[in-house]
């Protein structure tokens, strides 16, 4: 079964709407320059209220030092951490061990040494997303899904312009662990919308089904 992470969560109604179609994991975005940037005060009451629910609460951060991360982990109740900027392995591992928090490491692929570049890391999922020259995340865009295959050494989670018409082609590509979507389910940038959300999920079912038969 391929999981459903619910990215550019930025107000508890979409945090629910997410965990009662089945997510995996809710992202809540900690980098200022983003659109999809989630507030404290909301990414508090988020943690607070998903704590006993299945869902990993996610945040994701762009080399923040690693005390706000520590310190913002701990006032969210975040179970994971995605690193979607250049902290390298030393720094992961640290904010593993502070935070007991999972860690997935982000990269920008553009060729295959990007997926090389992420051996070094001893990380709990690697997230592969579209290479942007100035964006971290939330690009709209894909990239070249053949370049990945379909063995991956740790459980990976695709990202970059997944909608609920390609994400059905980026699973049957790849075979991840999880498939990441901000853009492609929002009505606008921090608020989703529920019909597209629900057009996702399906075709995340849907694309499972054709696997198995």
């Amino acid at each position: 079964m391929t999981r459903v992470k619910v990215c550019g969560i930025t107000n508890l109604d979409d945090a629910r709407r997410a965990v009662d179609l089945g997510a995996w994991a809710t992202g809540l975005i900690f980098h200022a320059p983003s659109p999809r940037a989630c507030a404290l005060p909301d990414a508090e009451e988020i943690g607070r209220q998903l704590k006993r629910s299945p869902v990993e609460v996610t945040g994701v951060f762009v080399n923040r030092p690693l005390d706000e991360v520590v310190a913002i982990a701990d006032a969210c109740s975040l179970s994971l951490l995605q690193l979607h900027g250049d902290e390298g392995p030393a720094y992961c591992d640290e904010a593993a061990r502070r935070t007991g928090c999972k860690v997935m490491k982000a990269v920008q692929v553009r060729d295959k040494s990007s997926l090389t570049s992420l051996r070094v890391y001893h990380v709990d999922y690697w997230m592969l997303d579209a290479y942007h020259p100035e964006l971290r995340g939330g690009t709209g865009t894909t990239f070249d899904w053949d370049l990945t295959g379909t063995r991956h050494p740790v459980p990976i989670v695709l990202s970059g312009g997944l909608t609920p018409d390609n994400v059905g082609e980026g699973i049957a590509a790849t075979r991840p662990f999880a498939v990441d979507s901000a853009s492609g389910t929002e009505a606008e940038p921090g608020r989703k919308d529920p019909a597209k959300l629900e057009a996702f999920f399906r075709a995340v079912a849907q694309a499972d089904e054709r696997a198995a038969a």
